[in-house]
């Protein structure tokens, strides 16, 4: 017995898609329900041992052309349908109406956000160049992003990603199957300043950084105080009579003869 078939026999009786670490833990309570020992490597069989076997099975159906497939959706295998055969199905079931086609203007912010993710709303206005309110609001409501939590950023604004939802609508297995978009990737986002510290210590400058106008300020500051100095040691010389004082001589009386030439 061979862990594929295992793994086979269980998908197909799933109602639901099923992860790896799903499969895993069927696999380890299976002994509890076996009347017979169950061999080792079918129940204690790591998560890549899994992916593994089931990418295998999924080649094998492939290759023999079946008319289903088995694929992994967002983390989960699951068994679906071949396109081809849409239209017998559909006489079985019925058909189910799918909800409307996303506009133009939501694939766009929903392309932002998935390869930007997580980022804020503004962030996402900044990269389509217009307002990207509505478009947001209608992507949440349908299930298509999910809010992410808070930036750390003045206003602590909201984030937003992408949903397992959004993996299932575009057949994803996850992020990294996206088609490269590397200039969607490169293009720069502004973002608002950071929150500002509770315990932050004003920034003091060291003498050799001081601002030039301080540096000329103190140099001012010198010039007065020498000045007042000196107007101090003026008005000291006055009062002491001290101070050298140059005597202005008298004009000649012509009506002197002592002073007539």
């Amino acid at each position: 017995m061979e862990l594929k078939f295992v793994l086979e026999s269980i998908l197909f009786s799933s109602q639901k898609p099923l992860s790896v670490g799903e499969l895993r833990t069927c696999l380890k309570e299976a002994p509890t329900h076996a009347e017979t020992a169950i061999p080792k490597e079918l129940h204690q069989v790591r998560g890549s041992v899994i992916e593994q076997s089931l990418e295998a099975l999924a080649d094998d159906y492939q290759t023999l052309d079946r008319s289903f497939r088995l694929t992994c959706v967002a983390g989960s295998w699951q068994f679906v349908n071949a396109p081809a055969y849409a239209p017998w199905i559909k006489a079985l079931v019925g058909h189910r109406p799918r909800p409307p086609r996303l506009t133009q203007a939501a694939l766009e912010t929903l392309a932002i956000v998935a390869y930007r993710q997580p980022l804020t709303r503004a962030e996402a206005e900044q990269i389509r160049g217009v307002s990207v309110d509505g478009v947001v609001k209608m992507l949440v409501d349908r299930g298509l992003l999910e809010q992410a939590g808070r930036a750390e950023v003045l206003g602590r604004p909201m984030t937003y990603r992408t949903s397992e939802l959004f993996l299932e609508y575009f057949g994803l297995k996850n992020l990294e199957d996206l088609p490269a978009a590397d200039e969607l990737r490169r293009i720069p986002v502004e973002k608002p300043p950071g929150m500002p510290t509770v315990d932050a210590e004003p920034s003091t400058a060291s003498d050799e950084e001081q601002d030039p106008s301080q540096e000329s300020g103190l140099e001012e500051g010198k010039d007065l105080e020498e000045a007042k100095e000196a107007d101090t040691n003026w008005e000291d010389d006055d009062e002491d009579g001290s101070s050298d004082t140059v005597e202005t001589p008298e004009a000649p009386d012509p009506e002197d003869p002592q002073t007539t030439p």
